[in-house]
């Protein structure tokens, strides 16, 4: 029987929150209106859905739209529910709506649009500092939903939406994410096989919010070495073959003997004896720009066989890796909160004008007005007003989802 493991950061988030938010099987959804939607286009399609921009009418706001394909109650209701538990999160991206087609019963959620860059083409001309920022951002989004008692469990470049232009991140497809209780053992079928920690290739079901960190830690291998995937393994068993040819195969049975799991047998003809690879060996002439020692050194206290070793979020977002990133954003803030002193002071300074203005102009009015109301007792006045143009704004045609979805394919 293996070794149960409890997460060293947020493991009581949810035995202390109330249970309604974390009892998705009893959440009661909030069913938008479909009529306000409109696809565009087809963007992608996954396992479980079919990814569309479209149009919120009629205000004409892109949105993305994911049609869940057929699939148990349960999991939508989780997926709702933790994007719901997230709404607001930093670089979570922002669930607007989920609404149902009235005719096939097929519930979709309404998303946020990011201007998404392909990471194929992307990573491969980020610059050092740009891949910092970019995992910083990252981070922020783990962190956060992390600190919320949730593990996303399935972070990968396919996950992660880069707005490049706007220097925009966004964590999306929370289909697999779940409720992080203590001690629980979970379904090691979650994941993708390139990003799989090694808990679940050696079927450990007692993992926690440190899975995240391995696939992080696959994710920023592959940027800073330039090797997409890291670990390209042909199925699950040889997935864990080719980390033991980096990590080695005692490091593996430290691992294994300290939690107490038993391995499959098929691993014993596959395995083999592999000693621990240094990073500085996969570096070549076209990545060394971005392999740094503070790259390395992250790397390294990421990718670790045991989970409680790895860094947590928060621990990598104060790893020495990001100072430059922090210390822009320092700078960033300090830029902002003068900017914001100059404005202020610009506008006491203006107020004050117009306050010295308006007694003159007063004064001298009290004098006018004494005049002419010395004048006044052989004479009379008179007045005038002025009318405040309007404008009317003609509302958007309404185009119904439902026409959409009958063109979509089956």
């Amino acid at each position: 029987m293996p070794i149960p493991s409890r997460a060293r950061v947020y493991a009581d988030i949810n035995v202390n929150r109330p249970r309604e938010y974390w009892d998705y099987e009893c959440h009661q959804i909030r069913w938008g209106n479909i009529d306000d939607y409109q696809l565009v286009r087809k963007l992608g399609r996954g396992k479980y859905s079919e990814v569309f921009e479209g149009v919120m009418l009629p205000n004409e706001q892109k949105v993305v739209i994911k049609i869940l394909k057929p699939v148990k109650k349960k999991k939508i209701k989780r997926e709702i529910k933790i994007l719901e538990n997230l709404r607001g999160g930093i670089n979570v991206i922002g669930l607007l709506d989920v609404v149902k087609d009235p005719v096939s019963r097929t519930p979709a959620l309404v998303f946020e649009y990011v201007n998404n860059t392909d990471f194929k083409q992307l990573y491969q001309t980020l610059s050092d500092y740009e891949i910092r920022y970019y995992l910083y951002e990252l981070l922020k989004a783990l962190e956060y939903c992390h600190s919320m008692g949730i593990m996303h469990r399935d972070v990968k470049p396919h996950n992660v939406m880069i707005d490049h232009e706007q220097r925009q991140l966004r964590l999306i497809d929370w289909g697999l994410a779940e409720f992080y209780h203590p001690r629980q053992e979970y379904n090691v079928r979650v994941a993708s096989r390139y990003f799989k920690g090694p808990e679940l290739l050696v079927d450990y079901q007692c993992y926690d919010y440190s899975l995240d960190m391995w696939s992080l830690g696959c994710m920023f291998a592959s940027m800073i070495f330039r090797k997409e995937p890291f670990f390209h393994g042909h199925d699950n068993y040889d997935q864990l073959v080719r980390i033991a040819k980096v990590l080695g195969t005692d490091e593996l049975f430290e691992y294994i003997d300290k939690y107490q799991i038993e391995l499959d047998p098929r691993f014993n003809d596959i395995l083999g004896r592999h000693s621990r690879k240094r990073w500085d060996r996969f570096v070549h002439t076209e990545n060394q720009h971005l392999v740094t020692a503070e790259a390395i050194d992250f790397l390294d206290k990421l990718l670790r066989y045991d989970h409680q070793d790895r860094l947590t979020a928060r621990e990598a977002m104060d790893h020495p890796y990001f100072y430059p990133v922090v210390e822009e954003h320092r700078q960033r803030a300090a830029a902002a909160a003068a900017s914001a002193a100059a404005e202020a002071t610009s506008s006491a300074a203006a107020a004050t004008t117009a306050a010295t203005t308006g007694g003159h102009a007063n004064a001298a009015n009290n004098v006018t007005n004494s005049v002419c109301l010395g004048a006044a007792a052989g004479g009379g006045g008179g007045g005038g007003g002025a009318s405040t143009p309007t404008n009317g704004i003609s509302p958007a045609d309404i185009t119904s989802l439902n026409e959409q979805q009958q063109q979509l394919p089956h």
